[in-house]
């Protein structure tokens, strides 16, 4: 060791604070399971007759508007929860 150094160890402690809270996942949550809903709309059905295409089951009001405006709102909220400043409980 040389000459006027010191073996010291000294600790730091650094204070973080955490990128989501509790809120911001519940908020997470809220927006996928919106989306799994619209997903779940969109899906499904089929025509009873293969050989015939019925336009009711494939253009249905559910599938192209519902579904889609759902689905939306999801992403909408996944964004407002990402971006939301919690409360900060010291």
């Amino acid at each position: 060791m040389k000459k006027g150094l010191k073996n010291t160890t000294e600790t730091k402690t650094i204070k973080t604070t955490p990128l989501f809270y509790k809120e911001n996942y519940m908020w997470m949550l809220i927006g996928a399971v919106i989306i799994i809903i619209g997903m779940l709309l969109m899906s499904g059905g089929k025509n009873t007759d293969l050989n015939v295409f019925d336009e009711k089951v494939v253009y249905s009001a559910r599938r192209i508007t519902v579904a889609p405006i759902l689905i939306i709102i999801g992403f909408v909220i996944e964004i407002y929860a990402i971006f939301k400043k919690s409360k900060v409980v010291e």
